[in-house]
């Protein structure tokens, strides 16, 4: 009986083992065949306070997957930001999941988002349980809102909450040459995603608690990112003084962006 065990034990350490290698072995990449919205990487430079973004995503959508490719460089600086936006997209099929990103505006009107996203290769679909299992590179999406908050709001039918957050002037610069530094990181040294570690939310919630350590502390929620719009609200992080189902409705931006997703002013009438 005991040879036996021994045996049983053996095996085990044995398939731990090789499940250990295989696992180590598998190692994120930037050359696969991606798709066309995400075949190019952002990235920045920095001349002092002037920031150029290059590979702005601006695509003009029909469908899901019928659009226009269209990509910009922009230089923005970094003196004239003035607001960052948390935006909340909760997806109809599964309560809870949501996916999450920031928008940062500056005092000339103009906005930029910025949204951790899996890098799909061709065929691919977004999966919870496979993103646990290293299925699915990571990159940071920096694009024009009309691209980014359009698409969820007009062409994918899904709520849309913008919602403004309270920070300083320096704390909404440093959170955002954090999140394109990441952006450049990933250009060189690819990640995988990771359903529990290494999401949208879990992402912002690092480069936040970056600025100021343990501000945003470990829920639920965050995982559950559906609900990060209540937990940023008792955190104190949401600038509004209105009660939370007020807020929800005010900040939901679904109207206003379908009649306006054609403006020039897009970004600013969808906060009126």
């Amino acid at each position: 009986m005991r040879k036996r065990k021994k045996i049983i034990l053996l095996l085990c350490l044995c398939i731990l083992a090789i499940g250990g290698f295989w696992w180590h072995s598998i190692k994120p990449s930037n050359d696969r065949t991606w798709t066309r919205d995400q075949q190019i990487l952002p990235f920045y430079e920095m001349n002092g306070d002037d920031v150029t973004i290059h590979h702005i995503r601006n695509f003009t959508y029909r469908t899901r997957d019928d659009y226009d490719v269209a990509y910009y460089d922009k230089t923005f600086n970094l003196s004239k930001i003035s607001s960052v936006w948390y935006i909340v997209e909760p997806f109809s099929d599964f309560k809870g999941a949501a996916h999450t990103f920031l928008s940062f505006g500056f005092q000339n009107g103009s906005y930029v988002g910025i949204s951790v996203e899996i890098r799909k290769e061709v065929g691919e679909k977004f999966s919870a349980l496979k993103g646990i299992f290293k299925q699915y590179e990571l990159m940071y999406v920096i694009g024009d809102e009309r691209d980014l908050i359009g698409l969820r709001s007009n062409i994918r039918n899904d709520d849309v909450y913008v919602y403004p957050i309270k920070a300083t002037p320096d704390q909404i610069r440093t959170l955002f040459v954090s999140m394109l530094t990441r952006a450049n990181t990933l250009r060189d040294h690819p990640e995988f995603y990771n359903s529990f570690t290494n999401t949208c939310t879990t992402n912002i919630v690092h480069h936040i608690n970056m600025l100021s350590p343990k501000s945003i502390p470990w829920s639920y929620k965050i995982l559950m990112p559906a609900y990060s719009d209540s937990f940023a609200f008792d955190l104190g992080l949401i600038d509004t003084n209105l009660p939370l189902e007020k807020a929800r409705q005010q900040f939901h931006i679904n109207e206003r962006a379908m009649i306006y997703a054609k403006s020039s002013d897009f970004s600013k009438r969808i906060r009126e």
